[in-house]
């Protein structure tokens, strides 16, 4: 008699990813002070850890390509418009945002 397999999980059902927002607002910078410092004094070392913590090269994290790629990895909606525009008038308080939500979603246990 030949034996069945026991199927002891059934499979889910998996529907297209929910849209998620940025943690905090573009020009949000009093929620964290030390990110809002760092960025505006150490621009380039805040631009390394964003890269750093996303795996790509240091010379990425302040830039277009990285909003864009982090927005679409975690479905922020936005569009590429808006992050090149956002990166051109205030790449500070841009790069401060992403980073602000790295740490947000680290804590989360979602990064």
């Amino acid at each position: 008699m030949a034996s069945h397999p026991v199927i002891m999980i059934q499979p889910q059902f998996s529907g297209p990813p929910r849209a998620s927002e940025w943690q905090t607002g573009l020009l949000d910078c009093c929620s964290d002070l030390g990110v809002c410092i760092c960025g505006a004094f150490c621009f380039v070392c805040l631009g390394c850890q964003v890269a750093g913590d996303m795996d790509e090269c240091c010379l990425c994290g302040p830039t277009v390509a990285m909003r864009t790629l982090y927005r679409t990895r975690y479905n922020i909606p936005g569009s590429l418009l808006n992050d090149y525009l956002s990166v051109l008038c205030c790449p500070s308080c841009a790069l401060c945002q992403l980073k602000r939500d790295i740490n947000k979603r680290k804590v989360q246990g979602i990064f």
